[in-house]
């Protein structure tokens, strides 16, 4: 159960994490580096003060939210950056775009919690059943994810490399 709570707390962060590493090449590409460690200074800063929060409540989970939310803000910082200094412009139909995926997830989301069960089932089942449960749920997770994205609108043509 300790587990699952810090890793439901890093889940939070994940995407963070990912959008740091595709936003900071950018500051990197026009051979500025001050910016993305003058907002790695910030959020480490912030990660600790989170830390102090976080911890007398949630323990453990306390310190890996921080560092979730940490990335977060780091990543916000570097978006806004890229924007205001006009580096990055996105092009028309992303925030549609990123509103079909956002439902996808919710619809994902939901449907797993829903399957997932009770957490006593889990503890009090053999070592087969749980892996078996987990398989389900995982080919049904994507199962939901990629039907959803069908749902919306999505086309594995949509994806392919357009020459220009």
């Amino acid at each position: 159960m300790m587990t699952r709570n810090a890793l439901v707390a890093y889940s939070i962060g994940l995407l963070g994490l990912i959008l740091v590493k595709v936003l900071a090449p950018g500051f990197y590409a026009r051979q500025n580096i001050r910016t993305p460690v003058k907002i790695a200074l910030i959020t480490l800063v912030a990660t600790q003060l989170m830390n102090l929060a976080f911890v007398w409540q949630l323990q453990h989970a306390g310190l890996a939210l921080a560092i979730s939310l940490g990335a977060c803000l780091n990543a916000g910082l570097l978006y806004y950056k890229l924007r205001r200094h006009a580096i990055f412009l996105p092009q028309t139909g992303w925030m549609a775009f990123l509103a079909k995926v956002a439902a996808a997830l919710l619809v994902m989301g939901a449907v797993l919690w829903w399957a997932t069960g009770e957490d006593a089932t889990w503890l009090k089942a053999a070592v087969w059943w749980r892996i078996g449960r987990l398989s389900i749920l995982v080919v049904l997770g994507a199962t939901t994810y990629f039907g959803s994205l069908w749902l919306l609108g999505f086309r594995l043509r949509h994806f392919a490399k357009r020459s220009l």
